[in-house]
């Protein structure tokens, strides 16, 4: 379940990103070093939200690899 929830994380840390969080602004910005500590702060953030129930996409994640691997047995 911790990797499945690492994937949604990993997954809604993208989207953020998608979606512009942690972008510098034009006008008011800190270089090259805010842009690369800004993915960190964008993944800390997703974690956040798993934690706080997230999307669904890790529970579905570990269900669906759950049933394969009884099915396999």
């Amino acid at each position: 379940m911790e990797a499945a929830r690492d994937l949604e994380a990993n997954f809604l840390a993208e989207m953020l990103k998608a979606a512009g969080l942690g972008a510098t602004p034009e006008g008011f910005g800190g270089g090259a070093g805010e842009d690369q500590f800004s993915s960190f702060l964008r993944l800390e953030q997703a974690k956040s939200m798993v934690e706080a129930g997230g999307i669904g996409l890790a529970e579905s994640l570990f269900n669906a690899l759950k049933e394969r691997a009884d099915g396999d047995v």
